[in-house]
């Protein structure tokens, strides 16, 4: 398989969910796949109070994540990519 054909799988998929438990966004995808991430990889979702965190809702169809309350837009195509701002914290 070439990468171009690799990249086309996770293009233009979009979420019909998302929900939030634990500091841990989950979104579900229209292909079906269940991913998760921690809301701690992104700086304004770190700082953010879980209450804040439940606010989330789906925009552009399904392409991106918005949190109004707190100004912020992801796109579901940047967190399949895994295109986090800050490193997954690791137990030492």
């Amino acid at each position: 398989m070439s990468s171009t054909a690799s990249n086309n799988l996770i293009t233009n998929v979009p979420a019909i969910k998302v929900w939030v438990e634990n500091r841990m966004i989950y979104l579900e995808l229209s292909d079906g796949r269940i991913l998760g991430f921690p809301a701690d990889r992104f700086k304004l979702l770190k700082a953010a109070s879980n209450s804040q965190l439940q606010e989330v809702r789906l925009e552009l169809k399904g392409y991106a994540l918005r949190w109004e309350n707190l100004d912020e837009d992801l796109t579901v195509q940047g967190i399949l990519e895994g295109k986090f701002q800050l490193p997954l914290k690791t137990s030492t």
